[in-house]
């Protein structure tokens, strides 16, 4: 079995003084969440129907 490996991309929400989140949503299954002052520390792991309900909530409360 060939593993795949996360393909990080900046969030489009992110500013530009350093407070950045990436995010790897090409995985199977996993939505993965990181901070990209710290690649190599830990990731936020989510159920994509999880994710999908986070940014629907964040895009409304931005809207309001």
């Amino acid at each position: 079995m060939r593993s795949v490996a996360p393909r990080w991309r900046k969030s489009t929400r992110s500013d530009n003084d350093g407070n950045c989140v990436e995010v790897a949503d090409n995985l199977s299954g996993v939505v993965l969440v990181r901070d990209s002052k710290d690649r190599p520390g830990p990731a936020l792991a989510f159920h994509p129907a999880a994710w999908r309900s986070f940014v629907a909530f964040a895009k409304a409360a931005r809207d309001r």
